[in-house]
């Protein structure tokens, strides 16, 4: 990732980890290619299974390093609430990951999951955009300092 977020080339990975291609869609189309104007462009990494979310975090090649991560926790077989959970616990660094989940009370279980950010299903663009933005800050700042 290169750092500053007024460079044209600066970019961050964002992993989108959703089992429903409709979901991952959607984000994509909240975020576009830049959720705020003072961070780096977005590009995606999208995967519709476990599995492969953990191969791509594990994945020790700098060029291919995921930066922050929002994961569905509606996703079946295995939602992103306990994804998250698991990544949080399993993987050394792990990015920053954004929990959406299916109503406003699942708030206490993304508390659980240990994620950064949460937003609910229905996906609000603006709510999404701004809590990505964030996360996508705070990495930068944490990668710089």
């Amino acid at each position: 990732m290169v750092v500053s977020g007024t460079d044209t080339g600066a970019r961050m990975r964002v992993l989108v980890y959703s089992d429903n291609a409709d979901t991952r869609e959607q984000v994509r189309l909240a975020i576009g290619r830049r959720p705020a104007a003072d961070v780096p462009r977005v590009e995606f990494v999208e995967c519709a299974t476990a599995p492969v979310v953990i191969r791509k975090l594990e994945d020790n090649d700098p060029a291919a390093a995921i930066d922050v991560a929002v994961f569905d926790g509606e996703a079946s077989p295995v939602g992103g609430m306990g994804l998250c959970r698991q990544v949080k616990d399993e993987i050394y660094r792990c990015p920053p990951v954004l929990l959406l989940v299916g109503r406003r009370d699942d708030g206490w279980l993304a508390t659980w999951s240990q994620a950064e950010q949460v937003v609910s299903h229905p996906i609000d663009p603006v709510a999404l955009a701004e809590s990505l933005a964030e996360l996508m800050r705070q990495r930068v700042a944490a990668l710089s300092g």
